[in-house]
């Protein structure tokens, strides 16, 4: 099977896939030669073409629900910026932390983020998602605090203080997936 694709070189070692609203993406280190890239993609397809079907079925959900208004948009981070520090303020104490910051954005890709220099960053979509699901956000980033990691004593922590961790992870890389698609 023939895929269509994209190339995104850059200073990493090894090859990748990605797909992002039903486009796959091949990420290589410079000067990696394009038979590589193509026997990487034949070892893969069943993977590719699994995947793809699911990027463009949310990509035509997220089509039929709309995408957010700018009014829309201004509305959830207003509502956010009430809302998430209350629960960074709730969870903070239970991890052991204290953030310097807390900053509401929209994005397409990210659902938070933690700086090296204590600051916090969450997406207003988080108010569209379950209130578990937010919290296993703001509890995520929040032990980044203690971790800048993913290693396994980063994911003690996180299931420490909340248990219920792996159900609202897989809340948000499936239907988190259809509301990311509904930004503008």
């Amino acid at each position: 099977m023939q895929f269509q694709y994209k190339v995104i070189f850059s200073r990493r070692k090894t090859l990748g896939l990605s797909i992002s609203d039903g486009q796959l993406f091949v990420r290589a280190p410079w000067g990696t030669p394009k038979s590589e890239m193509e026997r990487l993609i034949r070892e893969k397809a069943d993977w590719i073409e699994r995947h793809l079907a699911e990027s463009q079925a949310r990509k035509r959900e997220a089509d039929s629900a709309g995408h957010l208004t700018y009014e829309e948009l201004q509305a959830l981070g207003e509502e956010a910026v009430k809302v998430i520090p209350e629960r960074v303020k709730h969870y903070a104490p239970l991890v052991g932390v204290r953030p310097r910051g807390i900053t509401i954005r929209n994005q397409k890709t990210r659902w938070g983020s933690c700086s090296a220099k204590g600051n916090l960053n969450f997406n207003c979509l988080l108010m569209l998602a379950p209130r578990e699901v937010l919290d296993s956000v703001v509890v995520h980033e929040l032990c980044h605090l203690k971790e800048m990691n993913h290693s396994d004593r980063f994911y003690a922590e996180v299931y420490r203080v909340f248990p219920d961790y792996d159900r609202c992870d897989r809340w948000l890389k499936t239907e988190g997936k259809v509301l990311m698609a509904r930004m503008l």
